[in-house]
């Protein structure tokens, strides 16, 4: 199993309803609303690095109103 935990800045009030989109995602385990430099983080679950590009690029940041990501992958030791 991959974890990664992206970062992500949306447009000014859209947390909330991003939060919830993101919540439908069967891979998200867990989001939250930050305060700094990103608007909040999601923990992404999946069977393997592939799998969380593709939900990221398909599926994260072509909801309206994202308007950044940034992704880590945990590393396994």
């Amino acid at each position: 199993m991959t974890i990664a935990y992206v970062l992500l800045n949306c447009e000014l009030g859209a947390e909330a309803d991003l939060i919830e989109k993101l919540k439908e995602l069967e891979q998200v385990k867990d989001v939250f609303e930050t305060i700094g430099t990103h608007d909040m983080m999601v923990k992404l679950e999946a069977e393997n690095f592939e799998k969380i590009r593709e939900i990221v690029s398909w599926n994260i940041q072509k909801l309206d109103k994202v308007r950044s990501t940034s992704t880590l992958i945990r590393k396994e030791n």
